[in-house]
């Protein structure tokens, strides 16, 4: 199995519970400081809620407590090395057109710490959609209707997971084939869970682990063919021959 981290999206159509959704989605781009392969990267909004969504999602967002992760009522710690923080992401996609709505700062204390930026008006083609951002910057992503946001959620080299938020469940079973991700969780969070299967598509690797699959992708599987013990045989394909 090999695993090789994701963009993954966060598709919101027009009739999801936006409050509901934005909460959802503070919490699915910043788990353990925005360093996780299968972690919210591309928040995906229909036109109709976008304006709705980006407001709640960074004011929830500019709530997150950064600072050490031992001290209780901390959300947000430090990254893992200084290149993550060090990363020109935010800034080429500023340049590109794309709005700082919160955070994008670099406290004055001592460790990688960076506070969690939204940015909005984000294009496909820009860094922070492009590319895997592996730290606390989400990127906004406005989609005309259902099809354009399917489209943008593939036009991607990777495919983790991805979620997918509606009221409508009929239609969520419709759209979960269309879309290119080794998993898709309808109104909820894209986890690993051991229970089942894990693992991506394209550029984010092949092969599955966890779940009754996963052992299988670990095993070796071997052949055993046992004949009869006593009398002749005919071999297959060859009339008459006897051994």
């Amino acid at each position: 199995m090999l695993e090789l981290g994701g963009s993954d999206p966060f598709i919101v159509l027009a009739d999801a519970d936006i409050a509901m959704v934005a909460g959802a989605a503070v919490s699915a781009r910043n788990l353990n400081g925005g360093q996780s392969c299968i972690s919210a990267k591309r928040f995906i909004i229909e036109d109709w809620v976008r304006a709705e969504f980006t407001e709640a999602f960074a004011d929830g967002v500019s709530r997150l407590q950064v600072g050490d992760p031992m001290v209780d009522g901390i959300q947000v710690g430090p990254l893992a090395q200084k290149s993550i923080r060090e990363s020109d992401q935010v800034q080429r996609s500023l340049a590109d057109g794309a709005r700082l709505v919160t955070g994008g700062q670099v406290p004055q204390r001592v460790g990688y710490f960076y506070t969690p930026a939204v940015l909005d008006r984000v294009g496909p083609e820009m860094a922070v959609s492009a590319e895997e951002t592996f730290g606390p910057v989400a990127a906004i992503i406005s989609a005309e209707n259902v099809r354009a946001a399917l489209d943008i959620a593939n036009a991607t080299e990777f495919g983790l997971g991805a979620s997918l938020w509606t009221s409508d469940l009929d239609r969520a079973a419709a759209l979960i084939p269309q879309i290119d991700a080794g998993a898709v969780f309808v109104n909820e969070v894209v986890t690993s869970d051991p229970r089942v299967p894990f693992g991506g598509i394209k550029r984010s690797g092949y092969g599955r682990e966890l779940g009754e699959d996963g052992l299988r992708q670990f095993t070796n599987a071997k052949t055993v063919w046992i004949g009869p013990s006593k009398g002749p045989r005919t071999l297959s394909g060859a009339s008459g021959c006897r051994v």
